[in-house]
């Protein structure tokens, strides 16, 4: 049986596999809570509703197509008995919080393609999404640290 992280590249699959399954399934949670449950807002909303319907279609097969290839990944480096938990879930909570903290930043501010929330004070919205997507990043940058860090068992 091979150890983890013997196995020449299973460090990096893992760690892809965990930034795509975290950044998709942040992506569903945004789209599924905020867009379709909530109706807070649409991923383009510079437009009419039907364009804000397809925006959000697509941001759905994005998201859907890396937390497929996330967990085909996971698959792959499971099988070749390459799997770190530690390194996963860092990576994991990093394309979470790369995920949050892009949409918080860019979508939201720069590009303006749409707020969290229309007619309301947004700075605590704005604090909370965003400083959760760092926070999410953070952790997961440190667990992704201390997992290259220590040597294999």
């Amino acid at each position: 049986m091979t150890a983890p992280q013997t196995v020449p590249g299973s460090r990096r699959r893992v760690v892809v596999s965990g930034l795509l399954l975290g950044a998709g399934a942040m992506g569903a949670v945004d789209e599924i809570v905020f867009h379709q449950l909530l109706h807070w807002h649409h991923f383009y909303d510079r437009a009419s509703g039907a364009a804000g319907l397809v925006s959000d279609g697509l941001l759905h097969a994005a998201t859907w197509s890396a937390t497929v290839a996330g967990l085909a990944l996971l698959a792959d480096v499971r099988r070749r008995q390459a799997f770190s938990a530690g390194t996963w879930w860092g990576a994991m909570l990093l394309g979470a919080g790369g995920f949050q903290t892009w949409d918080g930043v860019v979508d939201h501010k720069v590009l303006r393609v749409h707020q969290v929330r229309y007619g309301v004070d947004l700075t605590g919205y704005d604090l909370l999404w965003t400083g959760g997507g760092v926070l999410l990043a953070l952790v997961g940058a440190l667990l992704l640290w201390r997992g290259r860090t220590r040597p294999a068992p």
